[in-house]
């Protein structure tokens, strides 16, 4: 039996370019706070040693790894659309008329189509 892949529902939909731009930034500041701590620690913690080299590389090299994440976007590599047309089974396809609806499964509501008529004309 075929699986029917689920609904697509709202929350499906990608973020707002908005919220994505805010977590950009925010995931920037935090790299660039790094580095001004790195480049603080490397000035003032003494003695001076091998840390020291760790961190003039962090203050040298995060403003790079910062743009480079800033600019990183969200992954777009989402679920890709459902059709919103309805499937049917392979059992039901092949008759003519679609199965009855079952115990477990509740019945689909009736369609209803109005279609309108221009008003007429009074004759006189």
């Amino acid at each position: 039996m075929k699986k029917t892949p689920p609904p697509q529902s709202a929350t499906s939909l990608p973020r707002a370019p908005r919220d994505d731009a805010g977590s950009r930034s925010a995931r920037y500041l935090i790299t660039m706070g790094i580095r001004i701590a790195c480049f603080l620690a490397m000035v003032f913690v003494t003695p001076y040693g091998w840390y020291t080299w760790v961190f003039a590389a962090g203050a040298v090299f995060l403003p790079y790894f910062a743009v480079v994440i800033a600019n990183v976007g969200e992954d777009t590599r989402g679920e890709a659309a459902v059709s919103p047309e309805r499937t049917l089974d392979a059992q039901s396809s092949s008759a003519s008329a679609p199965a009855a609806p079952t115990a477990s499964e509740p019945a689909a509501p009736p369609v209803i189509r109005i279609s309108e008529t221009p008003p007429r004309e009074p004759e006189s």
